[in-house]
């Protein structure tokens, strides 16, 4: 499905029946990746999976103002206003998840559960949003001066993403024509406009969400496993789930699994989960 908000196509694709599941990619996906959850998820959730501005079949608009992390949580509230959706549950991978949670900070009465994959808060100090600030914008030019196939090839290389080099070559294949699949305009204004170095710091909101929150990390990714650690001490309604052997990505690499924890987590009800619990 196409719907245009303030200009810009967005392409959603729906599949399931129940309560609204909205999932967002990570940056350089599209929501072909979330498809094959589809035999874990179908039967309780009713998911809306969206190409964020800049990628897939959506918009690339050259206004960087559009593609700020906080207007695209205002168009994911647009967007559910056009579907007749009230309240939702939430699903973000990496910079999917920091718009997730960005949604949840903003329109917390729109979110019924929080799922962060690989996800961090942002940035602390404006120090460091500064330097993040330097390098995307290096990071922008190079896909701008080489072009989408010889920075796809770089960004494949990053340690990041060192964990998926052991994946079968089909699956290894699968993402890199989705990652090939975007634009140089998208890519580059997208790094510019919602890295980590523009958006806010939601550090000190994570005590006021009141809604559950899971935090799923790869026990291989210790960045992220540092930082869901910390977040886990600070939101009051949290569980966090580390995946073994996986790095960044849980659900390209142990998507069994991901998609068994994903399920469990939406299917309970009236969890009150104490602070910080870990599995």
């Amino acid at each position: 499905m196409k719907y245009v908000i303030n200009g810009v196509r967005y392409h959603v694709d729906t599949w399931g029946t129940g309560f609204p599941l909205l999932l967002l990619h990570g940056f350089t996906g599209n929501s072909e990746g979330w498809k094959e959850f589809a035999p874990f998820w179908k039967d309780h959730s009713k998911t809306i999976a969206l190409d964020i501005i800049g990628h897939g079949k959506s918009g690339s608009p050259p206004d960087i103002g559009q593609y700020q992390i906080e207007e695209s949580a205002a168009v994911i509230n647009s967007l559910l206003e056009k579907m007749g959706i009230g309240k939702i549950d939430v699903l973000g991978y990496s910079m999917g998840g920091r718009l997730a949670l960005t949604f949840a900070v903003n329109y917390p009465e729109k979110v019924r559960k929080l799922i962060l994959e690989s996800a961090t808060p942002g940035l602390r100090t404006e120090a460091e949003r500064h330097e993040r600030r330097i390098q995307d914008k290096k990071l922008s030019e190079k896909i701008r001066q080489e072009g989408i196939k010889n920075f796809i090839d770089y960004w494949e290389n990053i340690p990041l993403f060192q964990s998926q080099k052991s994946l079968p070559e089909k699956i290894r294949t699968r993402i890199r024509c989705q990652r090939l699949a975007n634009s140089i305009d998208g890519l580059a204004n997208s790094l510019n406009g919602m890295g980590t170095g523009v958006q806010p710091s939601w550090w000190d909101e994570l005590a006021h969400l009141e809604m559950p929150v899971l935090l799923i990390t790869g026990n291989l990714d210790q960045k992220f496993c540092r930082i869901a650690e910390e977040m886990s001490k600070i939101l009051p309604n949290v569980k966090w789930k580390t995946a073994e052997d996986a790095g960044h990505a849980i659900h390209v690499e142990k998507p069994e699994l991901f998609g068994t924890i994903v399920s469990g987590f939406l299917s309970q009800t009236g969890e009150n989960n104490t602070n910080g619990s870990k599995d």
